[in-house]
């Protein structure tokens, strides 16, 4: 399996947003640690660039990507550059996210529209775009959108968020019938709860420690526990998986959120 893995990745070029810190961070290590040419993309430059430094350093390959997913033409010159660095991108990770903290009444108009452009709409345009280009190239490819457990049940608190990740899971569905006959699968991952600079507040205050109680494992994630699953969608060893939105919660969904 792992040498599947290793055969499918290795030279693939692959897009990351999000990628400045917290899970795109880590899987966009994941995929240069496997051979995979890899675009740390993100509205920070600074922070991309400390990381693709870091795989850089280690003798992998990577490409800091200034990027604002709510902004067409940034994602066009990024896509870009990393195609003149690496050439066609054959797998995407769309992780850019932003998080909410109200629930659906007192939600401000301008956090809930904001949300729903970077968690909603961002995917649907960097997946547009990435697969326009697999097309034009006739090239197959994996597109990995990053949901969230809050988009499979109902949870209180975060409404404009739970919403946005619900929405991805089921654009994840569509793109995968609309896309497969072009050799393009589309995935998701969704995620339970992870130490990241969005959660850590929260993990750490009082309240989180009760939600640990709540997870059937008794703990939050550790981020090595998502490797398995984005290394499976990504290469030839989930070649015949599309469509599949897959929690990744030590069990939370079984539970009460």
């Amino acid at each position: 399996m792992d040498n599947l893995i290793s055969s499918g990745l290795s030279g693939a070029t692959a897009l990351v947003t999000g990628a400045s810190s917290g899970i795109g961070a880590h899987l966009g290590c994941v995929l240069a640690r496997y051979g995979c040419r890899v675009g740390f993309a993100g509205r920070r430059l600074e922070k991309v660039t400390e990381m693709a430094n870091i795989v850089i350093s280690q003798g992998l390959k990577a490409v800091p990507l200034e990027m604002d997913v709510t902004d067409a033409g940034s994602v066009s010159i990024a896509l870009d550059r990393l195609e003149a660095e690496f050439g066609t991108i054959n797998i995407l990770v769309n992780n850019a996210g932003q998080a909410g903290k109200h629930g659906f009444l007192d939600a401000p108009a301008d956090e809930t529209y904001r949300i729903t452009e970077v968690n909603q709409m961002a995917v649907w345009d960097v997946s547009q775009q990435v697969s326009r280009r697999l097309t034009e190239a006739q090239m197959p490819g994996s597109i990995i959108n990053i949901s969230s457990i809050t988009g499979l049940r109902s949870v209180g608190g975060a409404a404009s968020y739970a919403v946005s990740k619900a929405a991805v899971a089921h654009m994840t569905k569509i793109q995968a019938l609309e896309l497969a006959l072009h050799r393009i699968r589309v995935n998701a991952i969704a995620p339970g709860y992870f130490l990241t600079e969005l959660t850590e507040d929260f993990l750490t205050s009082p309240a989180g420690e009760n939600l640990k109680r709540r997870i059937p494992m008794r703990r939050i994630g550790k981020m090595s526990e998502l490797d398995g699953l984005l290394l499976l969608l990504a290469s030839d060893a989930g070649s015949f998986i599309t469509g599949a939105v897959i929690p990744v919660d030590g069990g939370h969904l079984l539970s009460s959120l």
